[in-house]
């Protein structure tokens, strides 16, 4: 489907909760074009994605309430309220960061306020896209490596499971009640769980902490835990499915687009100048006759992990966000949908 089309399509029965859901239809001040479509790695057989945001009611912003999304699961449709994208952009989240740097045409809808969302992207970008995006990629390149056994081993696995908490664990200080550098210490060792070689432990020494801001902590520590089984199973699924290689073609983009950010201070989500080599690898050219990655896919992962170990060490990027301008950003936007001003 071209952009038209796709346009016209907006206009169907099949997405008339656009126009009809409380949180929406006036309210939305962005709408855009996710998965394949916006990467240019779609086929003629691929899903349409829809990606939005929309403000808050007055009641809700009064009231201090929050839709945080709407999902349309039969249409992949996903419409953030805007607090809510705001928080994930700020942490560099991937699967929202990119809403920010797509094409001019593949927005679908923007109002005044979406428009100067996407024109201040810059205001988001931050160090923290290494653990958001790098270490997302890495986690997934390691379990596609199936073949050689190289990173197999479940104790290899429990390192990187705590790389990735160990990077998110940095922040903690800048998002919950600060706590000392030598209260909460996270190891490896050998594992009383009897399935396990080896597991992460935690020595926690605190006194009169939040325990609301407690409970966060460990829930982010567990979520990471919890992401890595959900992509062994995704892998799996992905095997089977014979979508493996469409799996490693989004591993190496997330790499691609975590270079632009620390290089080039920006979002590029339209990868047209790595296009030829993301559609070989989705099409199966880096599988060998076992469906297994090729030793090739790897070394092409490996030069990618080297450039962002390199650019991450040399960039301009701030260790956070912009948060003063965020912090306008979300007055601004809030106090004109408070005001009926959102167009």
């Amino acid at each position: 489907m071209n952009i038209i089309e796709i346009k016209e399509k907006l206009k169907t029965a099949d997405y008339d909760f656009l126009r009809s859901n409380v949180h929406l239809d006036e309210n939305i001040m962005m709408l855009a074009l996710g998965g394949s479509y916006s990467y240019g790695t779609n086929t003629p057989g691929s899903d349409l994605d829809v990606r939005g945001c929309a403000v808050r009611s007055r009641e809700e912003i009064l009231l201090g309430e929050d839709f945080q999304q709407v999902t349309d699961t039969y249409t992949d449709t996903t419409i953030y309220s805007f607090d809510k994208l705001v928080r994930l952009l700020s942490d560099c989240n991937p699967n929202t960061i990119e809403i920010l740097g797509l094409r001019p045409d593949h927005y679908l809808y923007l109002s005044e306020q979406g428009r100067a969302m996407v024109e201040n992207r810059s205001i988001f970008l931050s160090l923290r896209c290494v653990s958001a995006f790098a270490g997302y990629a890495q986690a997934q390149f390691r379990r596609l490596d199936n073949k050689s056994g190289r990173i197999a081993s479940q104790p290899v696995q429990e390192e990187h499971i705590l790389g990735s908490i160990l990077r998110d664990f940095a922040h903690y200080n800048e998002m919950y009640y600060y706590h000392p550098e030598d209260a909460v210490k996270l190891y490896i060792d050998k594992a009383v769980n009897p399935e396990l070689e080896t597991e992460i432990f935690a020595d926690i020494h605190l006194t009169h902490y939040p325990l609301r801001d407690y409970k966060d902590m460990i829930g982010r520590m567990a979520e990471v835990i919890r992401d890595y089984s959900r992509l062994g199973k995704r892998n799996k699924v992905a095997i089977t499915k014979g979508k493996l290689g469409k799996h490693m073609m989004h591993c190496l983009r997330l790499y691609m687009m975590c270079l632009d950010i620390l290089e080039k201070q920006d979002i590029i989500t339209y990868r047209s100048d790595e296009h030829d080599l993301l559609m070989d690898i989705r099409n199966g050219k880096f599988l060998d006759s076992q469906c297994q990655p090729t030793d090739e896919f790897f070394d092409i992962c490996e030069d990618y992990r080297k450039r962002l170990e390199y650019a991450a060490k040399n960039t301009s990027l701030p260790e956070k966000p912009d948060f003063a301008k965020i912090r306008q950003l979300i007055l601004d936007v809030n106090s004109a949908a408070a005001g009926g001003e959102i167009c």
